[in-house]
């Protein structure tokens, strides 16, 4: 009798504003659409609240991907999509180069490993979603889960490079 090995699902957290993105994943749910059943939605007013530091301990806490979902041009917050995008290009320059000055000592560690292990800003993604945008809402998450399934698993890339460190 042969045991067939479980396919890797990657974890992913959808950070999802509660005016525009998800009433798109409460939409997708009511159409029955399937998804990464291990895609976790957390509902936010405004994405924008979250420091970089943020993004570093969802990986930290074993997430392998995690998808911004804002309202883009539309939101009902002066800026804060602007300021969410450059957070973000800052989160994904920090990601690419290693250019931590700016970080806490916990998180440049964080970042240092990461580096080490070339964990790829492929994991982080923003992208505007809208309330009817259900198929869009879908489709975000199944080609994050399959660019994922190409990559090990966080928590193999982070305890690999700690392990490297001794």
């Amino acid at each position: 009798m042969t045991q067939k090995v479980a396919e890797y699902e990657p974890r992913i957290l959808i950070i999802s504003t509660l005016t525009c993105a998800y009433p798109g994943a409460d939409n997708a749910g009511q159409l029955h659409l399937d998804h990464n059943p291990h895609a976790y939605n957390l509902r936010v007013m405004a994405p924008v609240i979250f420091p970089e530091e943020f993004y570093v301990y969802c990986f930290e806490q074993g997430f392998d991907g995690i998808i911004v979902m804002a309202c883009g041009e539309e939101c009902p917050y002066p800026s804060a999509y602007k300021t969410l995008a450059k957070r973000l290009d800052k989160l994904y320059e920090i990601m690419k180069n290693g250019s931590f000055a700016q970080l806490s000592a916990r998180v440049k560690d964080t970042y240092r490993t990461m580096g080490k292990r070339g964990i790829s800003s492929d994991r982080l993604k923003l992208t505007a979603i809208c309330t009817v945008c259900a198929q869009s809402y879908v489709r975000e998450i199944n080609e994050m889960t399959e660019k994922l399934k190409l990559l090990p698993p966080i928590k193999e890339c982070l305890s690999d490079a700690s392990q490297g460190d001794n």
